[in-house]
């Protein structure tokens, strides 16, 4: 069910609402739309990853902050209705974070981030289409895919299907061909280079 509002809101507005039963929620045309809770497994992934991504841009000076189960302001629509995504990992560049650690808003990607991780669930073919067109529109430099349980469709995965890491990065304003990566594949990131972790190194963090 929508929860019920008077009237469509903004992106602040939504930062701003509560409807007191503490479920998640995502921006779709201005009306909050609640979310599936993740599973144990997905949680402890996305828990486990964003600690480690964020201990290495320390470790490593990266300009980069990672920060788990953040709002990401999408690209506004023809109907002038907002919209927004409740990213798994939202990685945000440095100096963006430390501006808005000078104000009393809320924690969000107002403007777009470098980079997005989504780990798949049921759903798939909303981190694998809709998602992947949303993070290009907004011009998200590297999206992550995680499809550590193969939730995902056979063009995706291989047959039989396995667990995939599937990475699209952004050139003249549109995403390349994704890199797959699998098993001991050693992951290939531009926000992260020579990040030492293998596809499956990932997938352990859920267990």
């Amino acid at each position: 069910m929508y929860a019920a509002i008077t009237q469509p809101l903004t992106f602040e507005e939504f930062l701003a609402w509560d409807d007191g039963s503490g479920r998640a929620f995502e921006l779709r045309d201005g009306i909050p739309v609640p979310l599936s809770e993740p599973n144990a497994n997905h949680e402890d992934l996305i828990q486990r990853l964003c600690a480690y991504l964020e201990a290495y841009c320390q470790d490593h000076n990266l300009p980069f902050v990672s920060r788990q189960s953040k709002q990401v302001r999408l690209n506004t629509p023809p109907t002038g209705q907002e919209r927004s995504r409740k990213a798994d990992i939202v990685i945000f560049a440095k100096e963006e974070w430390q501006r808005m650690k000078t104000t009393s808003k809320s924690a969000a990607a107002y403007v777009p981030p470098p980079g997005v991780i989504e780990g798949v669930s049921n759903n798939w073919k909303d981190d694998y289409l809709t998602k992947l067109a949303e993070y290009e529109d907004l011009g998200v430099l590297e999206y992550i895919i995680i499809d550590y349980a193969a939730f995902g469709g056979v063009r995706y995965l291989g047959s039989p299907k396995q667990p995939t890491i599937t990475i699209y990065q952004l050139n003249n304003r549109e995403y390349l061909p994704g890199k797959v990566f699998r098993g001991k594949d050693p992951i290939e990131s531009v926000l992260f280079p020579h990040i030492p972790l293998t596809a499956e190194q990932i997938f352990a963090m859920s267990q």
